[in-house]
């Protein structure tokens, strides 16, 4: 019996719970092994020239096909397939589609992650200190403008890229997992947006997010709430 891939992530790190939610999505088994990768041992410095997870690693023809970061591994779940996976078949909703992972995977990483986590996420494991206040300001106000792109875009949409469940809403909802984790997203100011949520969190490649706990910080009373 072949040996199941296995992918190598940090929880709590949006482009692995990109590549967790693909992968469940498309209904591919696969064992998981949780890396730290600001350790100096960690196994990624070794396997990823940029020692970032998510890595992917698929047993075939008698050695390991090495997929690293989201584009290689969602690119990998297309290829395997005889019908599109997680891509519209639309030419149109194929390129939103593009565009939108490229817009979470660049643009919301740099204004909203970079410091919003930096502050909730990353200093408690780096033990660099209590958050900086302005910081947090910074990238909410960064975070608020990013919603506000969102929310007419699903007002209009059944999904992000259009008629049906795609990359880009898989994407989007990694980064959002994470924030909403920390109570970083108040839900009720948007409305289209939180339906949208709701119907990813009730899908079952969302399950095993909802169970992630992050050492030391408790997460938002309605997190694991598919009926928030």
């Amino acid at each position: 019996m072949a040996t199941a891939p296995q992918l190598l992530h940090f929880p709590f790190d949006p482009s692995s719970r990109i590549a967790r939610l693909a992968l469940g999505e498309a209904r591919v088994e696969f064992r998981e092994a949780l890396v730290r990768p600001w350790e100096p041992d960690c196994p990624l410095r070794t396997l990823n020239p940029s020692g970032m997870p998510p890595v992917l690693e698929v047993p075939t023809a008698g050695r390991i096909l090495r997929l690293c970061e989201p584009a290689a591994i969602l690119g990998w779940i297309e290829d395997q397939a005889s019908a599109p996976v997680l891509m519209p078949t639309d030419p149109a909703e194929r390129a939103e589609c593009r565009r939108l992972v490229g817009w979470f995977e660049r643009q919301f990483l740099d204004e909203v992650d970079a410091v919003l986590l930096h502050e909730r996420l990353e200093k408690p494991l780096l033990r660099l200190g209590s958050p900086n206040a302005q910081a947090l300001r910074d990238g909410r106000a960064a975070l608020k403008l990013q919603l506000g792109l969102l929310e007419p875009m699903l007002a209009e949409r059944d999904w992000l890229a259009g008629r049906r469940l795609s990359q880009a809403d898989l994407a989007a909802a990694a980064h959002l997992s994470v924030l909403d984790y920390f109570g970083e997203i108040a839900w009720a100011n948007w409305p289209a947006l939180k339906i949208w949520y709701s119907k990813l969190k009730s899908r079952p490649c969302f399950r095993p997010l909802l169970s992630d706990r992050f050492a030391g910080v408790q997460a938002a009373s309605w997190y694991d709430d598919l009926d928030f």
